[in-house]
């Protein structure tokens, strides 16, 4: 006896209500066909009418019964699907039909195992399929579609494995793989399954409706009880997550792209973190495990909105309010806001949440909290790598942390910083606290090893350069550190001698005469080198510690000029690689490789010999110097490395190009200076062409690692990792300087790169810091100071 009218109405009401239950975790109970009901918790699409009155349960598994006090409307006929397995009329709405083989259930596919085919409907609503083409053909699978799904093109490897193309669909429940021998018919497929996805209105959550709510009854403490009184999905809860409290795409975006770090799907990765948090609460160091949460979000960015909300409504009604598991999420809770800043709705949300709980809690320690992150919020920007374990400590206390910042020729100077301090203010308090305001020159913040340097962008964020350093320490075995230096020098001839920034200069002329870009005599060298233990130790003494030889003389330049005049086998090119091919395969083979290394052993010896002899030489010039003063020793020292024209020039090495084509490189020394753009074959003091800025019609950063420069009718090009800053040193002396006419201003809004800003200009001469923010090109070659 068939159903009457209202008790079918009710059967189904139940139906609906049960799935609602299940999308958060209750055990699939699913029928014996595969009609997919897609009745998920996404009540309604956006800008669906009439009002909303939830009474939501915690989402887990032991809810029973009906607990929604929502009338039935046509909002709950929308999540009951009437499909189902059976016979069916033609389809008058269908989009695409067609024969294609679906994947084997288990996910098993193989040339061995073929799938089995099918007759597949597109509608606007679904994808359905059916034993057979024919009308009134049994409808075996039913995949309703929704904004949420996704669906995947064909890839090559799947066709060179199976010899199908691929056409991959993901819903709620299913997801379908299905094959076809023909890649226009999948292509086919994938776009008209695509544009049904597009044309679907985007879906809400009860948490999204309930957020909306909340911002429109804000005025109304009495609704805004109700609101979380009856709604357990907006508090605190003990038992797991078993979906996403915001809406995130079934299935995966990309096949082909492994994912980073072995992540899964963005549901399971929000249902997971859940989990992650829960553990915060028991942790006895929550410091690593916050770094993690902060990690996943950094990897995984849609996720950002998602643990925003997790942490408000674990922080919302809490069993014990201020106890130890409370403030381990707010602790998280800090430290996300330090580190991303969530979309303007869900920031809302957040600021609502962090004024309740201040006027619920008045002087507690979650007020605290709710104020150091209302603060952060406002100063947030997008950090490139998560905080440090150190920084998370700091944040967790609601502490500054202290950066040590190493000037050349000074001690070093220990900055406040926050982690929302730049590179600009760093250097800003330290032009201030070195007596630098009134200098013309500018300067700038430079992340040094021994062996490598270069400059921190003016808006980078002090706290993710220290991160990097760190990390690179680990990586690379190296020690790093965070220098303050000069970037740009508009005037070297008249700084003062007794001041910090002669100090500054003398001791980055000392850098550049030892990794080799000051060429001049090694007599000249031995000079400077002389100087410099004048400087250091004043007279000679035999007790005064004398610094490692490569600390004071360049010794590359020994090295070049007793390879020049060894003497053994004649080389040509390709011997050694004629040696290594011969070694152990023909007798001689291994002749000429123990020929090379007697050469190789000899030459060291020989090394030994000559920087022993030079050392002798250099004390030697000291003990010429006796009674002179160390200030008078540095200015002796300047006064020499200013004989070479190039003095005050940042070098960068180059392989230079004439033009695109037809040109073979070569290698090159690049000096920008305040003036001018010369060339410099390595090794020669003068150079051999020189632009002045006002010959310049147009430079920029033509890819990674190409910087090209227009000199009149010479276009030149010049590859080299450091090609951003090429073109931002060009930047800051063109805009100190005021030379840019309006051509070149045009010429310069196309070629630069897109992160400088031609209109920006630089703040007055006390406030000239650091280079503008750039992603640098590569890894900094060694030697390449600015000068």
């Amino acid at each position: 006896m068939p159903f009457p009218g209202g008790l079918w109405w009710l059967v189904c009401c139940r139906q609906g209500f049960t799935l609602l239950r299940r999308d958060y975790g209750e055990p699939d109970k699913e029928p014996d066909g595969e009609a997919e009901e897609e009745s998920s918790f996404e009540l309604r699409s956006k800008g669906a009418q009439g009002p909303l009155q939830l009474s939501l349960t915690q989402p887990v598994r032991t809810s029973s019964g009906s607990e929604r006090s929502l009338p039935v409307s046509e909002e709950m006929r929308s999540l009951i699907t009437e499909k189902g397995p059976g016979p069916v009329e033609e389809e008058p709405d269908a989009i695409v039909k067609g024969w294609l083989q679906r994947e084997a259930r288990g996910g098993v596919k193989g040339p061995w195992i073929r799938p089995r085919k099918y007759w597949f409907v597109l509608t606007q609503d679904s994808l359905d399929y059916y034993s057979s083409s024919e009308v009134g053909a049994r409808r075996l699978g039913t995949l309703v579609l929704t904004s949420l799904c996704s669906v995947l093109w064909p890839d090559k490897q799947t066709y060179k494995e199976t010899g199908y193309w691929s056409v991959t669909v993901f819903g709620r429940k299913h997801c379908y793989r299905l094959y076809t021998e023909h890649l226009n018919e999948a292509v086919h497929w994938v776009c008209a399954v695509q544009k049904v996805i597009h044309s679907k209105a985007p879906v809400q959550t009860p948490t999204q409706l309930l957020m909306h709510d909340i911002e429109e009854n804000c005025g109304s403490p009495e609704i805004l009880e109700q609101i979380y009184r009856c709604n357990p999905v907006l508090r605190y809860t003990s038992s797991p997550l078993y979906a996403p409290l915001l809406p995130f795409p079934y299935g995966s975006s990309d096949q082909s792209a492994p994912s980073p770090r072995g992540y899964m799907t963005l549901r399971d990765e929000a249902v997971k973190l859940f989990n992650s948090l829960q553990q915060l609460e028991s942790e006895r160091d929550p410091v690593p495990l916050i770094q993690g949460v902060l990690q996943t979000c950094l990897d995984l960015q849609p996720l950002v909105d998602e643990i925003y909300c997790q942490l408000v409504k674990q922080t919302t009604e809490p069993p014990v309010p201020g106890g130890l598991g409370n403030l381990r999420y707010w602790q998280l809770l800090t430290c996300m806001s330090c580190t991303f800043l969530p979309s303007p709705p869900v920031l809302r949300y957040l600021r609502f949440h962090l004024g309740r709980t201040e006027s619920e809690f008045p002087g507690s320690e979650m007020a605290e909290y709710g104020r150091f992150i209302a603060a952060a919020l406002d100063k947030t920007q997008v950090r490139e790598c998560v905080p440090s374990l150190d920084e998370i400590v700091v944040l967790i206390q609601r502490q500054d942390m202290l950066c040590t910042v190493h000037c050349p020729g000074t001690s070093a100077c220990t900055v406040a910083i926050s982690s929302h301090t730049t590179a600009e203010e760093v250097a800003r308090e330290l032009v201030a606290r070195l007596g630098l305001s009134q200098s013309p020159n500018v300067f700038a913040l430079y992340e040094q090893s021994r062996h490598h340097e270069r400059p921190v962008g003016r808006a980078t964020l002090v706290a993710d350069v220290l991160t990097s350093l760190a990390g690179e320490e680990r990586t690379q075995d190296s020690t790093w550190r965070l220098c303050f230096k000069h970037y740009g020098f508009l005037d070297t001839e008249n700084v003062p001698r007794d001041s910090v920034e002669f100090a500054l200069l003398f001791e980055q002329a000392h850098e550049m005469v030892i990794r080799g870009y000051v060429p001049t005599s090694e007599d000249t060298l031995q000079s400077l080198a002389a100087l410099r233990l004048q400087s250091l130790n004043s007279d000679f003494s035999t007790h005064a510690p004398v610094p490692r030889p490569e600390e004071l003389f360049p010794v590359h330049a020994l090295h070049s000029r007793l390879r020049a005049s060894c003497q053994g086998l004649p080389r040509c090119p390709g011997a050694r690689l004629r040696a290594g091919l011969l070694a152990g395969a023909l007798p001689w083979g291994h002749s000429l490789a123990k020929q090379q290394a007697e050469q190789d052993q000899k030459l060291q010896g020989r090394l030994r010999e000559e920087g022993a002899s030079v050392m002798a030489a250099i004390v030697d010039k000291w003990k010429l110097l006796q009674g002179m003063g160390r200030a008078e020793a540095m200015a002796a020292y300047l006064a020499l490395v200013r004989e070479w024209p190039g003095f005050g020039s940042t070098l960068f090495d180059v392989d230079f190009h004439t033009s695109l084509e037809g040109s073979c490189p070569q290698r090159l020394w690049l000096g920008v200076g305040a003036k001018a753009v010369s060339l410099y074959k390595p090794g020669e003091a003068e150079p051999f062409d020189s632009f002045c800025y006002s010959r310049i019609s147009s430079f920029g950063v033509s890819d990674s690692s190409t910087f090209h420069l227009s000199v009149g009718d010479r276009d030149l090009l010049f590859e080299c990792p450091r090609v951003d800053e090429i073109a931002q040193l060009l930047h800051t002396y063109l805009t100190s300087l005021g030379t840019r006419q309006t051509p070149l201003r045009e010429e310069l809004a196309d070629t630069c790169h897109p992160g400088d800003s031609l209109d920006s200009g630089l703040p007055p001469p006390q406030q000239r810091l650091c280079p503008a923010s750039a992603p640098w090109g590569g890894q900094p070659s060694a030697g390449s100071f600015p000068i």
